[in-house]
């Protein structure tokens, strides 16, 4: 078991996307299931997510 956890950007409610350390992403309304990423696929989303808010 992992523990899940939402962006702080989030709002208070249950519908948001939850990133679990080392299993992957789920829909907070539907947490039975989740998407698997693999560490360096993680990584290199949150690189190209940071390098393009820095483009902007």
């Amino acid at each position: 078991m992992t523990e899940w956890r939402k962006s702080s950007y989030s709002a208070d409610t249950s519908d948001c996307v939850e990133v679990g350390r080392g299993v992957g992403v789920r829909d907070s309304k539907s947490p039975v299931a989740h998407l698997a990423i693999g560490t360096s696929a993680w990584s290199a989303f949150l690189a190209a997510t940071k390098a393009d808010k820095l483009a902007r």
